[in-house]
């Protein structure tokens, strides 16, 4: 089972980039619950799944967030890039889950997963942003990870 970092668990006694809450943005009912649970299963408390950007800047704007998995198609007239966008903003990471990435994703994100992925992608992929918020080496990037790190 893999759990995300607990803040203080890095070497020499400084803080751990830790992800411990996600904010999971996706229209598909079948990958929005797939997605919560693998992350629950994990470990991640999941703030919330949303399938709109009203809801997603909601979330941002009033829960504890520490990553966002946005897809770029939802309901509404807004994409998963304004989404990313706006946490961007706020100093969240972002890891866009998506068939098509962005071409500029890079400026918002810190990594794209293509779907269709595995759960272990999945939860490789936040270990490997986890890394990369630490400054480590990010180790073994899962297929379909796309890092702009």
């Amino acid at each position: 089972m893999f759990f995300g970092l607990v803040k203080g668990d890095a070497k020499s006694g400084q803080e751990a980039a830790a992800i411990r809450s996600v904010l999971v943005v996706e229209d598909e009912p079948l990958v929005a619950f797939d997605n919560e649970h693998v992350l629950e299963q994990a470990g991640y408390r999941v703030a919330a799944t949303v399938e709109d950007y009203d809801h997603a800047v909601r979330v941002i704007d009033e829960d504890d967030v520490d990553l966002v998995i946005a897809d770029i198609t939802l309901h509404g007239d807004k994409t998963g890039i304004d989404v990313a966008r706006f946490a961007h903003g706020k100093g969240l990471a972002v890891l866009f889950v998506t068939g098509a990435c962005p071409i500029d994703a890079h400026e918002m994100a810190v990594g794209c997963l293509a779907k269709p992925y595995l759960p272990r992608d999945l939860l490789g992929s936040i270990a490997v942003i986890e890394a990369v918020m630490r400054g480590d080496e990010p180790g073994r990037v899962p297929q379909g990870l796309r890092l702009f790190a």
